[in-house]
């Protein structure tokens, strides 16, 4: 029996290919030259895409796929999936939520502890020997008992949530409506939410409904001493309003794992001392990474066993 041929769009972690390539025909995507070529010579017999949430899948790809039957995203993230166009043609597609939602929280609150305590800064500070020279740095901000204002309310939001209740934070979201199985303050004005905390955190999906959500006006509203941190998707704030607020000192500072155009961000964000950098690494350890595979190739077997899905994209 034929096995069926899966397209991978981009790398993996070592293991987690070879882990495909035992049970299917497996076409490296990334590594072809000349992608129309590779994908004429091997649309007949791919039935399968395994993705990544930071990786596209646009239309004119899935179009080239005749017997495309199921999309596989190893992450959270759909915002770089054609969904109209799979749905067209009634493809599958699957997502790995909850496995990568506490690492991913957790994120959060290193860049907002890393952001109040100056963890980067006090880190060069002992290295270049300025502390011996110069004695101790100026004095750092607490994060126990702040406000915190998360945008978007969902599965990392509330993971988000529960850990800023360990710190005594104070806890507020935005979100489409009132959620009332939860404890937290609700607001239905983003700008009201940011004026009303001292850490302002977006959690919340991308994609072209929360494209640019998070304007000059909120960061406006967060004011001189608030800080951003956005462990969502670049997309979702308007990054030369979130540049200029930094450099001018409209906002105190923030902390980001993702950018609007990754790897290659903007430079005018290397420059500014309030603002602490991740390389898009939320999801990044090797546990998660691992149940993530994992789910992504259990949704793949599933489809092709004739058994729901673990994880559908509805």
């Amino acid at each position: 029996m034929t096995r069926p041929g899966v397209l991978v769009i981009g790398p993996y972690p070592p293991g987690d290919i070879e882990q495909l390539e035992a049970h299917y025909n497996v076409h490296r995507y990334w590594e072809a030259t000349d992608k129309p070529a590779f994908l004429a010579l091997h649309a007949p017999s791919i039935r399968a895409i395994a993705s990544r949430g930071d990786l596209a899948v646009p239309g004119d790809l899935i179009a080239a796929l005749p017997k495309l039957e199921i999309i596989g995203i190893y992450g959270v993230g759909t915002d770089g999936v054609d969904l109209a166009a799979a749905r067209a043609r009634s493809i599958k597609v699957s997502n790995t939520p909850d496995v990568l939602t506490g690492e991913t929280a957790d994120i959060a609150l290193a860049l907002m502890l890393a952001h109040a305590r100056q963890v980067p800064k006090g880190d060069a500070y002992v290295r270049s020997g300025t502390w011996a020279e110069k004695g101790n740095m100026p004095l750092a901000t607490r994060l126990h008992g702040k406000r915190v204002g998360i945008i978007g309310l969902g599965r990392i939001g509330k993971a988000v949530a529960r850990r800023c209740t360990g710190f005594d934070m104070r806890i507020a979201y935005y979100g489409r409506a009132t959620q009332v199985d939860q404890p937290y303050t609700y607001f239905s004005s983003l700008t009201d939410l940011a004026a009303n905390s001292d850490y302002l955190v977006a959690t919340l999906s991308g994609g072209a409904a929360t494209a640019k959500l998070i304007t000059a006006d909120v960061f406006r509203a967060l004011g001189p001493m608030g800080v951003f941190i956005n462990i969502a998707r670049g997309s979702v704030v308007d990054e030369s309003a979130l540049l200029e607020a930094l450099e001018q000192g409209t906002i105190a500072g923030s902390g980001l794992d993702v950018y609007l155009n990754e790897p290659k961000i903007d430079p005018r964000f290397y420059a500014l001392e309030n603002t602490v950098l991740m390389p898009h690494v939320g999801s990044a350890t090797v546990e998660t990474r691992r149940a993530m595979a994992q789910l992504m190739r259990d949704n793949i077997a599933a489809h092709f066993a004739g058994r729901p899905l673990l994880t559908p994209v509805e």
